[in-house]
């Protein structure tokens, strides 16, 4: 695969990724939501301070934790890249690391530098330890709502398609309400997961090793002559 491909393939994640969640950001209220196609589709617009998916870690240090973790994995990323396509790994395989170096990419941005160029965003409250949120509209500032590598996550893909509630003789969760899908996540989220679970799925046909059949010639230094021959 040559390298233009893959880089022309990680802009268009990165562009399509860092559109929407500036448009989501700059037009929609925190936590309100517009439906797509009925109820089973929706932008919802949600910031996520740490990981994937709606995932949290630990308040500040653990924001800073986890943006400095996507900023070493992009750096690693674009050396390893750059190895697969020398040593000329297989097509898929380089796609799907693409599609991952790409996620991390688009969320890294977010992290470091949306605290940085947004007015408003969710800021940390070490007294009930939790974030809280804003009311109306962001806006591109120069005074920016955190310091660089503070910023959140702009989250807005959100697929209902099944609720329902658990049957009462479930342990744990009996009789309480479930939904599929609850996470709410980007075109980040997705690439990641695109990347990483095509990888589960086809490794076999990624890794495979061709079998390499030596063949060896034997070589003798014996006289040979006619009593040799008769012998």
């Amino acid at each position: 695969m040559k390298r233009i491909h893959l880089i022309l393939l990680i802009a268009v994640i990165l562009i399509a990724d860092q559109a929407l969640k500036i448009y989501i950001k700059t037009s929609y209220p925190l936590n309100t939501s517009h439906a797509v196609a009925g109820s089973w589709f929706q932008l919802y617009f949600v910031e996520n301070p740490g990981m994937a998916y709606g995932w949290k870690f630990g308040g500040n240090w653990g924001k800073m934790a986890l943006t400095i973790f996507r900023l070493c994995a992009v750096v690693f990323g674009t050396w390893y890249l750059g190895k697969l396509i020398r040593e000329k790994y297989h097509r898929g395989f380089i796609i799907c690391a693409g599609l991952v170096y790409a996620g991390a990419f688009g969320n890294l941005i977010d992290s470091c530098f949306y605290g940085l160029i947004f007015d408003k965003g969710m800021i940390f409250d070490p007294q009930i330890g939790e974030y809280v949120g804003y009311n109306g509209l962001a806006k591109f500032s120069n005074h920016g709502y955190a310091s660089f590598l503070h910023g959140n996550v702009v989250d807005m893909l959100y697929f209902p398609l099944i609720h329902g509630r658990f049957p009462t003789w479930l342990p744990v969760w009996g009789g309480e309400n479930f939904e599929f899908f609850r996470p709410i996540f980007n075109i980040a989220d997705f690439a990641i997961s695109a990347g990483i679970i095509t990888i589960l799925v086809f490794q076999k046909r990624f890794f495979k090793h061709e079998e390499k059949i030596e063949h060896h010639t034997v070589e003798t230094e014996a006289l040979v002559d006619d009593q040799s021959q008769i012998s």
